[in-house]
């Protein structure tokens, strides 16, 4: 498998360090409101990373986070707790949100079929851990001490920024900008660029409801901490593989690498994967602070399948925008739609016997389409070069309908659009509807089409919808079943 390795800028092929066995984490939601569509679309490449490795015969150990306190509102240590303005936000308790929003997250993926990992991992669960790793960073000399909170001393580390490519003079500035001259006046830091291990509950975290003792006063973890503690507790001091968003590398992941190595003196990760964003038109990012802001449900409200939205993932390589429109959904609506057919329309083929059985003749076809379908996984998930295979399969009549949905089967292993196990019931037609149909089909027969269109807009009056396709007319119910004749 060869992937694109952020830290490097570069392809390069993927052998985890012990054997077959892949140690992976991701970086989860924070819990203080419903995961946007954005989010989900990083979650479903990590989906599709986990699945392509498991279909190339490896173990994966995944772990993700769910981080539900410690976030801020600004990446750089600025704003208020993320938790404690959901809670005001919504006059509950910061356990409740957390517990709301975590299990509305965990819907989410159960709804796009992506798997849950080996490993949930709550920040406010490894509070101890986080804490030793903080001691642990303080005897080697790389924290300081302000009456607000510790600190991590970037100066200390000569590669801090490795990840981004950023020179330390330069990210210092860029982290200046974002904080503010005020901001970082009143924080005391020695440079914008340092960051909080730890909050100490005064001044306008006096009143923080989540809170624990320690070495250095009562408070809470940073946010960048939590990660660092937690993967390195599952998966080791140097594990294979971590992922998230595009949006991490310049801060939380270049902060996650800093304290990690300086803690450990080894390198943390061998890969870093990242999704590029979901951009909606016009270019701008989805962010929960903007008016932009579309869930899984918004999508389900609309009477879309959510798998729609991940054939709309899947149909862009992951490091590469997405620009998002209701139009582009509908059009992957309509593209997964049209392959559930073709797929029924085969299994209709298998039904009545007409599938050709000469296995030694479909073999070297088998073969080479599972060898192309595993070159495109492993060129760094090229999910759109997959997908444009699976069409070729599907209409590719030299291979015969047991072997398709054989191959079918395979390759849904990695994409879980469920395209050999989704269900749907067959569907009766009225006599009435069934005479209309005939009757439109003579029409266009004899290209009396004003006659045709008229009995198709009474048909759809009726509950139902005409859709005229290679393998016939698609006849469905308003409540989704659907049928060839």
């Amino acid at each position: 498998m060869i992937l694109y390795n952020t830290l490097t800028r570069k392809k390069e092929e993927f052998q985890p360090l012990r054997d077959k066995n892949v140690r992976l984490y991701s970086c989860g939601p924070t819990v203080y409101n419903f995961a946007h569509i954005g989010n989900l679309r990083t979650y479903i490449f990590v989906d599709i990373l986990k699945r392509a490795l498991l279909f190339d015969g490896y173990k994966v150990k995944h772990v993700m986070n769910i981080t539900d306190v410690g976030h801020l509102t600004d990446d750089a240590d600025a704003g208020e707790d993320k938790l404690e303005k959901g809670a005001a936000r919504e006059k509950k308790t910061v356990w409740q949100v957390a517990e709301f929003y975590t299990a509305a997250f965990k819907n989410d993926i159960k709804q796009l079929n992506i798997k849950p990992p080996s490993v949930w991992s709550k920040a406010t669960d490894h509070i101890k851990e986080q804490i030793t790793l903080i001691k642990t960073l303080e005897k080697k000399g790389f924290t300081y001490e302000t009456p607000r909170a510790t600190y991590f001393d970037t100066a200390k580390v000569p590669d801090y920024g490795k990840l981004a490519k950023l020179k330390l003079e330069e990210q210092r500035a860029g982290a200046g900008e974002r904080i503010g001259a005020a901001v970082q006046k009143d924080e005391d830091k020695k440079s914008p660029s340092d960051f909080v291990l730890w909050f100490k509950r005064v001044g306008k975290y006096k009143n923080h409801t989540m809170h624990w003792p320690s070495p250095w006063g009562d408070g809470f973890p940073g946010w960048h901490i939590e990660c660092s503690a937690m993967s390195m507790k599952y998966l080791g001091e140097t594990f294979d593989i971590h992922t998230g968003g595009v949006d991490h590398i310049a801060v939380h992941h270049t902060n996650e690498i800093a304290q990690s190595e300086s803690a450990t003196g080894k390198p943390f990760v061998r890969f870093w994967l990242h999704g590029e964003f979901l951009v909606i038109g016009g270019g701008e990012k989805m962010a929960k602070s903007g008016e932009n802001f579309i869930t899984l449900q918004t999508i389900v409200s609309r009477k879309i399948n959510p798998l729609s939205f991940r054939y709309l993932v899947l149909s862009a390589h992951y490091h590469s925008q997405l620009t998002f429109t209701w139009a582009s959904l509908e059009a992957a609506e309509n593209g997964l739609h049209n392959l559930y057919e073709a797929i029924r329309h085969l299994r209709d083929s298998l039904e009545e016997g007409k599938s050709r059985t000469n296995s030694a003749l479909q073999k070297p076809l088998v073969e080479s389409y599972l060898a192309d379908f595993s070159a495109a996984l492993n060129d760094d998930l090229n999910t759109p070069q997959c997908i444009a295979l699976i069409w070729k399969l599907v209409r590719d009549e030299t291979v015969d309908s047991s072997h398709k949905e054989l191959l079918l089967k395979k390759f849904d292993t990695v994409f879980a659009l469920g395209l050999t196990t989704r269900k749907t019931p067959k569907l009766i037609l009225p006599k009435e509807i069934k005479t209309m149909i005939e009757a439109r089909e003579k029409m266009r027969a004899k290209k009396q089409f004003a006659e045709a269109d008229q009995l198709r807009k009474k048909i759809e009056k009726a509950g139902y919808s005409l859709k005229d396709t290679v393998h016939g007319i698609q006849v469905e119910k308003r409540e989704g079943r659907s049928k060839t004749i």
